[in-house]
């Protein structure tokens, strides 16, 4: 790009630029030079915006939270409507795209990248923990309609179906799952929870 062209919000378009990266390369595809260049920007601006590429990388962390976060708190408001499993298999299938696991293989593989987030998220795995944790609001919402029994426990039924739909999602099966495997895998976790 030209210099003396001003970008109309260098954050957010070096962050999309990530996230193509991430949704076709994956952690690997990452780098500094790679995320300039998707953004067609020259590699100064990224150091201009952020402190170093751990700090770009937080950002970029903290919006996919954002993003599962706004996902959250639709599921939320989606509590006494429709399917819990119909529910509980659309949020996992937004909040866990591949964008999201090549995340959390970043935040795995760079320990610079999880001190930093634990200024803002000081438990589990970020981007993990509040996926789980806007699930085990929506089921705890849900036992107030009575679609969930009295005796699930909300955030141990969140934290089995985030962990195991991570390992599908990542290709435990070979490949990512399709709608129906996500449901089965819902309904086989949530199978004594459900009334």
């Amino acid at each position: 790009m030209p210099t003396g062209v001003a970008l109309q919000d260098p954050r957010a378009q070096l962050v999309a630029a990530a996230e193509r990266l991430l949704a076709t390369g994956g952690a690997a595809a990452l780098t500094s030079r790679a995320v300039t260049d998707e953004a067609g920007v020259a590699k100064g601006v990224l150091h201009r915006h952020f402190a170093d590429f751990d700090d770009f990388l937080a950002a970029l962390v903290r919006s996919r939270i954002q993003q599962a976060d706004d996902a959250g708190e639709r599921l939320i408001a989606a509590a006494g409507t429709g399917t819990v499993v119909g529910n509980v298999s659309g949020f996992l299938a937004t909040t866990l795209d591949d964008v999201a696991l090549a995340v959390v293989a970043l935040i795995t593989a760079r320990d610079e990248l999880r001190r930093r987030l634990r200024e803002t998220s000081p438990a589990g795995v970020p981007l993990l923990a509040e996926i789980t944790g806007a699930l085990a609001t929506y089921l705890t919402a849900e036992q107030s309609y009575g679609r969930v029994t009295p005796g699930a426990e909300p955030r141990y039924l969140a934290m089995t179906v985030v962990g195991t739909g991570h390992l599908m999602f990542a290709g435990e099966l070979g490949a990512r799952p399709d709608d129906t495997a996500v449901r089965e895998l819902v309904e086989s976790v949530l199978v004594g929870a459900l009334r």
